[in-house]
């Protein structure tokens, strides 16, 4: 479904973030995208999405494709239509809307107006909380249940393919338990193709039927997750796990130093 070939990305026309960024999203799939804080993964996000450009940023290289059509010259509204919706970190929501106006405002591009209220109705199956808080502020809302929404108003859009940065960021551990499901959920109930970029890699792992790693803007790792798991670099560096599967402590994985052979 997705397709991203050698793509660079400059922002300010001088700083170099992804390096010949490749990887493929299938359709009907989870592909999980994981990596440290300045890896690139929120710009490959943007880069899919159209949103580079009030940031400064551009694709200067390599193309993007999108069920067969090249998207990196298009703006940010037109790939929503083409089916793309961008659930971005930190529970963006329209704050001073109420719950159910959020979810409406998430149908915007659609032209089949007589399906929204039904498909509002499978939001509130998902996330039962949202029925019980439509009308109230979403401002007021809690981190998880804004995260709810959020996901929730992308749904509304009926994408093809929806990416998620970051859903479980600043969340309880019960709560992103709970949200991992319902993505589980919504990728085999509504056939929605997904692409997580996540820190919490145990999580992302279990839910994805694919995986990239990457490190300073390209990606140096990709697998199954099974596979994955079992690598000695990701044990130690993402999983916090020594050779014979203990838990290591925050001191050890701080200082961890990836093998060599990786990028080899």
């Amino acid at each position: 479904m997705l397709a991203l070939n050698n793509v660079e990305v400059i922002y300010n026309d001088v700083i170099l973030v992804l390096k010949g960024m490749s990887l493929e999203v299938p359709k009907g799939k989870i592909v999980a995208l994981l990596g440290s804080n300045g890896a690139g993964k929120s710009t490959t996000l943007k880069a899919i999405s159209g949103l580079l450009k009030p940031e400064d940023g551009e694709v200067t290289d390599g193309e993007i494709i999108f069920e067969g059509e090249k998207i990196h010259h298009l703006d940010a509204a037109d790939i929503v239509r083409r089916g793309i919706f961008q659930v971005m970190e930190g529970r963006r929501v329209f704050e001073h809307l109420d719950v159910e106006q959020n979810l409406i405002a998430g149908s915007y591009t659609r032209k089949d107006r007589r399906n929204i209220r039904q498909d509002m109705e499978q939001v509130y199956t998902y996330f039962p909380r949202l029925r019980e808080r439509r009308r109230q502020t979403a401002g007021y809302l809690s981190g998880g249940e804004q995260q709810m929404l959020a996901i929730g108003r992308a749904l509304m859009a009926r994408p093809k393919l929806m990416m998620l940065d970051e859903p479980s960021l600043g969340l309880a551990p019960l709560l992103v338990q709970e949200i991992f499901e319902i993505i589980q959920r919504i990728n085999k109930e509504q056939g929605t193709t997904i692409l997580l970029v996540e820190q919490n890699a145990r999580l992302a792992l279990e839910v994805a039927d694919y995986a990239y790693i990457m490190e300073n803007g390209r990606i140096v790792l990709e697998g199954e997750p099974a596979t994955l798991k079992e690598n000695a670099d990701v044990r130690e560096f993402y999983l916090g796990l020594n050779e014979v599967g203990k838990r290591k402590s925050y001191r050890d994985v701080k200082h961890y130093k990836r093998r060599k052979r990786w990028l080899s």
